[in-house]
This record gives structure tokens, sequence and C-alpha cells, in this order.
């Protein structure tokens, strides 16, 4: 592996070509103002007054509708946005009389086509003003509201401003009344501080529900009293092993009540009577040879089955239910039902009929996967369609029993797909999905003899087979969350691919300064981000003489640390060495000594720019190897389950946020498995 000389020469020359500027200057003019219409989604009805632009003040205000507590919960959250960005006090008071100055969110005089969701917003020169039928609908209105202030408003720290508005009105609601996300913490377990961050993602564009697949094979992710060793044992290992976890009932319901707080529903799935491997393990009188099955850490499906002929299956299955409906105030409890391989088609439906009225006796409705269109419909029941084409038998069964349809299919929907086949995560059994596949059909007439009232709305599954950090699931989710978000609220009408992707593109300065890690598609002309200032004082400044600085931000060239010269520093880490054999390319690779205990975690930690796009690449042999990178607002990584024993690259893409000055970049194996080596380790900007 050979490290090409980089002369600060030929180091400032590419810099210069890529756009980084290493003296200050004076601080940016002032970004354009946002038009009505180039929100995500569209809305159904944008009219702007020309010439009429509202800036927000030092002394604003924010104003709540008089008695309403839900008001000024809404309130209180626009708050939260705006003050870190704005500098300003922004106190949250009861409407008293008619506003004429600041921000009011009020809960009268909306048009009253805006139904439970929708809202009415109204720009003038003096006030900014929501009106709404319902709390959800106001808050709805305020993601509208965020979107037309410049992408520095989503800052966490002061900025220069100003904070201006175009006039006009907006009149908007929803195409569906279930607009959801689905998040797997099964085949990876993801902590509730993730799942509180991926909550605030989806409602920022006007998602209201968040399916979370709590049960799978690899893991069981929910405290249930009457079954403890589900949690403790079952909930102990994940995809490529490891710690795994579980939430406790605690946790559980404070995801619930943040997520309800930003008028989002949980809706959690116990998947049956397949994928069910963790609970199997759990509990051997499940099983129907009595005998549990070891913890099962792989990626394959249809190989388990709850015990259909034993009398304790339901027991389980109803203690279950009753203890989950007991801390879920939302109307869904989904019960799976897909991938039942091993389940005869007789004892499918016998478990299905049997399991189906525990949920209704909790006050709840039936939600699966849509294989249960094979089972007796239940009231109001609903069926998940994930299939690839756009009919199905079961699919049809169930439409033909009264179940109304959620739209996921996964050839459209699946989040986890990966874009391209260079695409460093994600999976191909369903297709690549580019944006414009993602945003390109019309949920109303996609199914084949399913009328268009039988669809009561559109999923998004994020499966987390090859996911392990926040920043994954961020990378698959944007920019397909926000364009299948739009299918979901605004009429088709409205949608139009090629205004589309340029309203899409204009999100990504806001999703820079929000440090989050997305996928720049070359399908979308993306916008150019003004940095958020660090402060807002103009007498910051950075010397020339930084220019030929050592810790100059790396714009081309490899970051492996000279291993040709046999020596590990730059990097460092237990276990860590240079060797000389195997190698890519020269005569040294990196090595890491993996063992019960210690993932042999090697790094080096490299100076970088804030709002800036990097690419990591490298090449690297054994099983669950992991490339990645860590810093203030980042946190990135891909892997691999094995290569074969040969070299193989691993490859992503990361955003540094605003306070982003250096990342730690990381290779590590996984504990346990073999000795792993990485080769041609490189950082640039992409």
């Amino acid at each position: 592996m050979q490290r090409p000389a980089l002369l600060a020469s030929a180091v400032a020359a590419v810099t210069a070509a890529a756009g980084i500027a290493w003296v200050a200057t004076a601080a940016p003019a002032a970004a354009a103002v946002v038009n009505l219409q180039d929100v995500v989604p569209a809305p159904v009805s944008a009219q702007p007054a020309a010439g009429v632009t509202y800036t927000l003040p030092s002394n604003a205000s924010i104003q709540t509708q008089s008695g309403s507590a839900a008001a000024t919960d809404v309130g209180n959250y626009l708050a939260g946005v705006l003050r870190p960005s704005t500098g300003y006090a922004l106190p949250v008071t009861a409407a008293g009389g008619t506003p004429t100055s600041g921000i009011a969110l009020l809960l009268s005089g909306a048009d009253a086509s805006v139904g439970a969701e929708g809202y009415q917003l109204d720009v003038t020169a003096g006030l900014v003003t929501v009106r709404a039928q319902t709390a959800a609908g106001l808050f709805h209105g305020v993601q509208t509201l965020r979107q037309l202030l410049p992408p520095s408003i989503e800052a966490r720290t002061a900025q220069a401003g100003p904070w201006a508005l175009a006039g006009g009105r907006i009149v908007d609601y929803p195409r569906y009344a279930y607009r959801g996300a689905m998040l797997d913490v099964s085949r990876h377990f993801f902590g509730v501080d993730t799942v509180k961050r991926y909550i605030d993602d989806i409602a920022q564009y006007k998602l209201n529900t968040l399916h979370l697949h709590l049960s799978d094979d690899q893991g069981w992710r929910i405290v249930i009293d009457a079954w403890p060793r589900l949690a403790t044992y079952g909930g102990s290992t994940q995809v490529g092993g490891g710690a795994g976890g579980y939430y406790t009932k605690a946790q559980y319901s404070d995801i619930v009540s943040y997520a309800a707080a930003r008028h989002v529903t949980i809706v959690p799935e116990i998947d049956m009577p397949g994928h069910t491997t963790a609970a199997l393990a759990s509990y051997a009188e499940l099983n129907c040879n009595n005998t549990a099955p070891p913890l099962y850490t792989g990626t394959e499906v249809g190989f388990s089955s709850l015990c259909v002929g034993k009398e304790v299956t339901y027991t389980f299955v109803q203690q279950v239910l009753a203890e989950l409906a007991a801390i879920t105030p939302g109307p869904y409890l989904h019960i799976g039902g897909d991938e039942a391989q091993s389940t005869s088609v007789a004892d499918y439906r016998t478990f299905m009929n049997r399991i189906q009225p525990f949920v209704g006796a909790n006050g709840k409705t039936v939600l699966g996967w849509h294989q249960v269109g094979q089972a007796d419909h239940t009231a109001n029941r609903v069926a998940q369609y994930w299939g690839t084409g756009t009919s199905d038998a079961d699919l049809a069964a169930a439409v033909g029993k009264g179940d109304k349809i959620l739209l996921s299919p996964a050839n459209k929907t699946y989040l986890d797909m990966k874009y391209t086949w260079e695409t460093p995560l994600g999976l191909t059994w369903a297709g690549l999905i580019e944006v414009q596949t993602a945003y390109g059909w019309d949920p109303g007439a996609y199914l084949s003899g399913v009328p268009a009232g039988s669809i009561i709305g559109v999923e998004a599954p994020m499966w987390s087979e090859t996911l392990t950090k926040l920043a994954d699931i961020e990378f698959m989710a944007f920019p397909r969350m926000p364009a299948l978000a739009e299918l979901a609220w605004s009429p088709q009408a409205v949608r139009n691919w090629d205004t589309f992707k340029v309203r899409l593109g204009a999100q990504g300065p806001r999703w820079t300064v929000q440090g989050i890690n997305f996928y720049r598609s070359p399908q979308v002309p993306w916008g150019t981000v003004t940095s958020p200032s660090p402060s807002i004082s103009p007498s910051r400044s950075v010397s020339p003489s930084a220019s030929a600085s050592s810790s100059q931000p790396p714009s081309s060239g490899l970051v492996n640390g000279g291993f040709e010269t046999g020596s590990l520093s730059p990097w460092s880490g237990t276990g860590c060495s240079v060797v000389s054999s195997p190698v890519r390319s020269g005569t040294k690779a990196l090595a890491g000594a993996v063992t019960a205990a210690d993932n042999a975690r090697c790094q080096q930690t490299v100076t970088v720019l804030p709002n800036r796009t990097y690419r990591l690449s490298g090449y690297v042999r054994g099983s669950y190897v992991y490339l990645g990178a860590t810093g203030t607002g980042v946190s990135a990584s891909t892997w691999t389950p094995g290569t074969g024993g040969a070299y193989s690259q691993l490859s992503l893409t990361f955003t540094t946020g605003p306070s982003t000055t250096s990342v730690a970049v990381y290779v590590h194996g996984w504990y346990g498995q073999p000795a792993y080596n990485a080769d041609d380790i490189t950082l640039t900007l992409a």
C-alpha cells in the first residue's frame, strides 16, 4: 500500500477547487425568502402576496389560543425550535383579543376544509397566524412555518438572521389519515434517544405514525412482566452478535409520550406466528418439542413458528398483547403475520383466528401484514401490503373481507433498500429505490382491484439488518422519507417530479444544519448551505496563516497513517498493529486482533470542515468488519458480514455539522470473531 506524498501546494489547489475558504470573510448575504409553494410536502393551496414580507423581530412573542393547553404546548414546541438560532426570548403567552404582531397559533377561524389535521397559515407584514381546528393541525402548520424560514433557523446556536417569511396564505390538509414510518428495533436495537430523534425527523414532514417492530428472530425489545425472559434473554443479542437491548415499560411510555407531543402515534408490533426465535429461545414451552433453540444473530427468515397446537401459546399471546395494550394509547396493535413459511396454511389460519379477538378485547384494532387476509376478518382490520407487485391473492382476500389497506410496497417504500448498487448500506431483494422511484407512484391507483376508498395511507418501513446507528437510519431515510411523506399528505394533482426534486433539493441545507446524514442523490439539484455561524459576533476571524497549518481538513488522499513505514501512528487502539501480510497493495496493512472482550477498534483523529460532505472508503478482510467515522454531529458506519478471505471495499458518506471540527475515523471487528485486516483507507470531500 503506497502513501503518496501530498505537497502543500497540491493540497491547497484541490482545496480551492472544492470551494473551501481558509480565511474568514464578512457574513454572507441573507438567504432568499422561501416561496410559499416550495415546502415539502406540497400544500393543497398556496397564494403568495406580492411584495409582502414578514421579518421576525427580536421582541416578538408567540401567542396561543386562550384556554387551550394543547395550543400552548405547540407554542412551546415552536419556541424551542426558534430560540436557539434567533437568540430571541420569544415568550409564549395566551392570546388576548385578536393578535396584531408576532406569531399567533389559534384554534378558530381556519378554512372549513382543513379538517382534523390541516391548517391555514397567513403571513402579513406584521403578523404570522396559524389557524386550525385541532392542536395537531397547529403542529403541522408549525412545520410549514419552519420551512418558510431560512435553513439556519434549525441551528442550535445563535445566528445572524434576518428571519424573513414570504407573505401570503396557505390552506393545507392531508390526503391520508395514516402517514407512517416503521423502525425495526429487533434486528439491531436502537436506544430511546435514537427513536426520539427519528420521531423528530418524521414529524417535521407531517408523518403522524411510528410503527415499532418490537420482536423478531434476532431480538425481543419490550419488557413483558408475565414473561420476563423475553427481554432479559430474548433481547440480549442482535444481528451479528452484540449486547442487543430492550425497552423497559417506563422507557416505552417515554417514547409514546414524546411522540404524542409531536402528534405522532406509536404502533407496536409483535410479529407472529413466525419471526419468533427470540421468544422460542426464551421459553422452551413455546416450542412444540419443548426444547428452546439457541438465540439467533443471522438474517434468514421463515424458519421459526410458535407452536399452534399448544394452549400455552395462546396464554402467552393473550398476556403479551394485554400488557402492550395497557401502555399503548394508540388504536392499533400490529400482530405481524408475514413470512410464516414454517407454519402450515391451516395452522396459520387457526392461530390468527384465535389471537385476533385478543386485540379487540383490549380495545384495539388489528393491524397485520397483508397475509392476515388468509384469516377471518375482524372489525376495522387493516392489512399492510408489503409486496412488490400490484396484485396479490392474500391482499385480494383481505379487501374482499372488508379490510382497509395500508400501503408499504417494498419496491417503493422500503427505506432499507439500496439507492444504487454502490450504496454502502441496505439490501436489494426488492430492487434499488432511488428517490424518483420512491416518489413516482400514486397510492390511490397503485393496486389492481383495490378501490381508492380502501386505502387508509402509506407507511415507509426501515428494516435494520445492515443498520447500526442513527446516521445509518437517517442516510437511508433522507431524502426518500420526505418524498413518501408527500405521497401521503399532498393531493395527487399538485404532485410533479420536476418541481418536487427542486423543492427537495432546497431541503438539503436544512438537513445539513440539523446534522442529518443524507444521501445526495444525483437525481436532485441540491441547494448550497450557508454555514451557520459559530456565534453572531462580527469579530470572529481566522488567521491567514491557518491555510498552511498541518490541521487542514482533508481534501483528498490516504489517511492510513503511513503503514508502509511499519509505524501504526497516527492510528491507535488495543489489538491494532501493522502487518506485512495479507495486504491489498504495497507491503503493509492494518490488522486488528479481536478477542471475546475487545473488538480491536483502530482509529485516528482527522481534522475536517463543518457543513461539508465527506466520503470514507477502505478495503477490509474478515468477518463482521466495520468502517466508520464519529465526532460532534457525526455518527456514520458501514459493515460487512464477511469477505470470503479476500479484501472487499466498504464506503460511506457523512456530512459534518455546524460545530464539527474533527472526526475519529475507525475500523473494528466484532467480539469473538477472527482477526481482521484493513488497507487503502481514504477520506475525501464528496
